[in-house]
């Protein structure tokens, strides 16, 4: 008995913050709180709150923008049919949805707002739940879904949606107006206007990453792409959407249903990569073989607190992971790097989120990376050391495509379904990607029947292991 007292004891000592905080936790943890055993089974109290839980996350088809299967469809009838999956798969009241958070780039804003509004009225939700659009770039669809976490767990409500929408057919990459002489005052803002391949070009000769690196990892790509495709993996996390293709000639409509995406390429080779010819620099490697492709699509997250999820009996996918330090909650991490080499976002962010959610690198199972270039995407994986058979298992952007607003949401529902499968051996899970101007975003997700009572448990040196799953 007296060493289960030690023991509790001990955990408490553990779980006590930092002495920085002004907040006493005294009487708010006690033993009787705690369940004895070395499997760290113990109740945490309500001084924590409530899990942010993902309980459904779906998506569209990706397809390639002016050319794929989504080339005459509306973008708002992107969004619909994924808000509609996440009522209907969960037998959610759809009235109970507190706000829903649609992550988008290109579209005017005003206009993409009410397109969002018009796709949840086709979706069935009622006027009384709330709409709104968020823009990081090629963050904002998981900017959307940390957004929601964010309010969950502050209160606003106990039900949100998480999504993203981009149709780069409807709305090219372009800017609009004059630009501002200032820019010319200042290096970086300058490098703020650098196109994309560029800053790609800067990365691949600063840090010295190959034509044929980069080549490779795009075969890499869509061989894995094609693989998980194949062996229906994807199935699960696309929703089919019925939609039509319009002959140019005739104006003929065909109806169709899209759930396949389209810009994967089984057969591509070093070879034929090869023979591509540099895009934004004369004697450059980036090409459109080595790069993400631009995409059409659509994808939403439904997340909840654990105890409405609980109370509807549904069944949890991730968990959205949170780490006390003093009285902040972190999982989610953007930071700002060089405008000029914008795509060595994620080696910069997921360390951060990582190190914010009280783990190391070597906790996290399985990475999803936006593959926007080759260069970046190689430079971040190598210059954290990360295994490569841990990285985008099932493909990424440069074989799936990267419709930038829907990205965010596309990778957390291809994560989590791939953590789903794989069970007990894969508990963490990273969602990462770069940003225009010099940015990087980056989530930490934890699989949903991997959670125990006390997550956040790492060895005591006096005590040893305070947890089975304590490292």
């Amino acid at each position: 008995m007296e060493k289960a007292i030690e023991r509790q004891r001990v955990l408490l000592e553990h779980l006590r913050p930092s002495s920085s905080s002004s907040h006493s936790f005294e009487g708010s943890l006690s033993a009787s709180a705690c369940l004895a055993g070395d499997s760290a089974a113990y109740q945490r109290t309500s001084l924590y709150g409530d899990d942010v839980v993902i309980v459904a996350a779906h998506r569209t088809a990706l397809c390639k923008s002016k050319r794929g299967n989504f080339k005459d469809t509306y973008p708002d009838d992107l969004l619909a049919p994924v808000l509609r999956a996440l009522i209907e798969k969960t037998n959610l009241d759809p009235s109970e949805v507190g706000d829903i958070v649609v992550g988008t780039v290109l579209a005017p804003g005003s206009q993409r707002a009410s397109e969002c509004r018009m796709s949840a009225f086709y979706a069935g939700f009622p006027e009384t739940v709330a709409v709104r659009t968020v823009n990081r770039q090629c963050s904002s669809g998981l900017q959307a879904v940390a957004d929601v976490a964010a309010a969950i767990k502050a209160g606003f409500y106990d039900i949100g949606i998480g999504a993203g929408l981009e149709s780069m057919t409807t709305n090219p990459m372009a800017w609009e107006g004059s630009v501002n002489p200032a820019v010319k005052k200042f290096a970086q803002a300058q490098s703020c206007l650098l196109p994309m391949g560029v800053t790609s070009e800067n990365v691949a000769h600063r840090f010295g990453v190959s034509r044929q690196e980069q080549d490779q990892a795009a075969v890499d790509s869509h061989r894995k792409a094609a693989a998980a495709t194949a062996a229906g993996k994807f199935k699960d996390e696309i929703i089919p959407v019925q939609t039509k293709l319009v002959d140019p000639k005739t104006g003929d409509e065909t109806p169709i249903t899209v759930s396949v995406d389209d810009g994967i390429r089984p057969s591509t080779t070093l070879a034929t990569l090869g023979k591509l010819k540099p895009v934004f620099k004369k004697d450059g490697t980036t090409t459109a073989g080595n790069s993400s492709q631009v995409s059409d699509g659509a994808g939403a997250v439904l997340l909840m607190k654990r105890s409405v999820a609980t109370q509807k009996g549904l069944p949890v996918l991730g968990v959205f992971r949170w780490h006390v330090i003093g009285q902040l909650f972190r999982t989610f991490a953007a930071v700002g790097v060089d405008p000029a080499i914008m795509g060595v976002g994620p080696a910069v962010a997921i360390p951060a989120a990582v190190k914010a959610a009280g783990l190391e690198l070597d906790d996290i199972d399985l990475f999803e990376i936006n593959e926007a270039f080759a260069s970046q995407f190689l430079y971040c994986r190598n210059k954290l050391g990360l295994d490569a058979e841990k990285v985008n298992v099932n493909g990424g952007a440069m074989a799936i495509g990267h419709p930038l607003g829907a990205t965010g949401a596309r990778c957390v529902a291809t994560l989590l379904h791939e953590m789903k499968r794989r069970g007990k051996d894969c508990r963490f899970g990273v969602v990462s990607m770069c940003i225009g101007t010099g940015m990087g975003a980056a989530a930490v997700f934890e699989r949903g029947d991997g959670v125990d009572e006390l997550r956040n448990a790492r060895k005591v040196e006096a005590q040893g292991y305070l947890s089975k799953d304590a490292r």
